[in-house]
Formats: C-alpha cells, sequence, structure tokens
C-alpha cells in the first residue's frame, strides 16, 4: 500500500517538528543543567573562601602571642623564670 503524497508530506512535517521539539527540550535542559553547574560553583567558592578565612582565624587564636596575652589577662599567668622550670625525666628520653 502506497502513501499519498500529501500523507508523505504530513508525515515528514510531524517528523520534524518531533525532532525540533525533541532539540528544543534538549537545549532547555543543558540550559537549567549550566545554571545549577554555576550555581553550585558560586556556592564552593563561597565556601572556599570562608574555609579560608576559618583557617587564618584559627591560626590567629592559635598563635603564642595571643595564647601568652589571654593566659596573662584572663588566668593572671606569666612565663616561668630560668629557676623555676624543671624538668621531669620522661619516656621518650
Amino acid at each position: 500500500m502506497r502513501m499519498s503524497a500529501t500523507s508523505l508530506t504530513a508525515l515528514a512535517v510531524a517528523a520534524l517538528l518531533i525532532a525540533l521539539s525533541l532539540v528544543t527540550w534538549r537545549q532547555a535542559r543543558t540550559r537549567e543543567a549550566l545554571t545549577e553547574l554555576a550555581d553550585i560553583r558560586r556556592e564552593m567558592s563561597l565556601a572556599e573562601a570562608e574555609q579560608g578565612e576559618l583557617q587564618r582565624r584559627i591560626q590567629v587564636l592559635e598563635s603564642r602571642s595571643r595564647v601568652v596575652r589571654d593566659a596573662r589577662n584572663r588566668l593572671d599567668m606569666r612565663t616561668p623564670h630560668a629557676g623555676e622550670i624543671v624538668l621531669i625525666p620522661g619516656e621518650f628520653e
């Protein structure tokens, strides 16, 4: 059974419309994925910047000068004089 020229043209137009719809859908999904990827990269960049800032803050808080200052101010501690230091023999000597 042969198809008429009109039927064949209608089938070709339908196939073309389906193909164009598929391409449009795929491009829309690609744009959504790229937008999501950009959002994730932005979030990662912010998280890395925050991590760097926290690392710097840890270094400041752990610095000897800050520990000594806080020990003096908060706990009334002081650096011992040479005669006040007692070495206790340990297991690793």
